[in-house]
């Protein structure tokens, strides 16, 4: 028997019904079935059936999925498989809701600050004057008297400073809660 996908009569395309994929398919829906949390222990590989849920005894049949300490199970038929592990999941993910607090808005201070410079002066030379000057002249030296130097006027200059604040700064704000559903 040939396998059709579709058929066009006509110049119209028609797809042709698969009813063995859509069994197979309706078949593999109905795979599975969530038993829910239990309290009897489960390992990878347990063969342990009936289990607990709910307080009532449930016997597994293949395909059952249930919880047991933050691992999911499925049956195949004869042990537990373990397919799923959420011991890594934060402890908000098994919340409904979550409150925190936070300061949404506010301002830093912003205080005075004192600078104490520390200063020295100091004298510059305005001119360097001229050197004395020394000849002979025969027998004789003759010395002439140089010029001194000049001073100009004072000069002040920072050598370090300190610093003050007059407080610490502040934060200050509104404080407000975050609710998280």
């Amino acid at each position: 028997m040939a396998d059709l996908s579709k058929i066009t009569v006509g110049g119209t395309e028609y797809n042709v019904k698969d009813a063995e994929a859509r069994s197979r398919i309706e078949a593999l829906e109905n795979y599975t079935d969530y038993l829910g949390v239990t309290t009897t222990e489960l390992t990878d590989g347990a063969n342990t059936n009936p289990i607990t849920v709910n307080g009532e005894s449930v016997t597994a049949k293949k395909g059952n999925i249930a919880n047991y300490n933050r691992k999911e199970f499925i049956f195949n038929g004869s042990v537990w498989q373990e397919f799923g592990d959420l011991s890594g999941l934060g402890s908000l993910a098994f919340k409904n809701s979550a409150t925190g607090s936070f300061t949404p808005t506010g301002s830093v201070s912003k205080p005075n600050v004192t600078v104490t410079p520390s200063t020295d002066t100091i004298q510059p030379v305005s001119n360097v004057g001229t050197p004395a000057s020394f000849t002979v002249s025969g027998e004789e030296l003759i010395i002439t008297a140089g010029s001194a130097p000049t001073l100009g006027n004072a000069k002040t200059f920072m050598t370090g400073a300190s610093a003050e604040l007059a407080a610490a700064p502040a934060f200050t704000g509104t404080a407000g809660n975050v609710t998280v559903s």
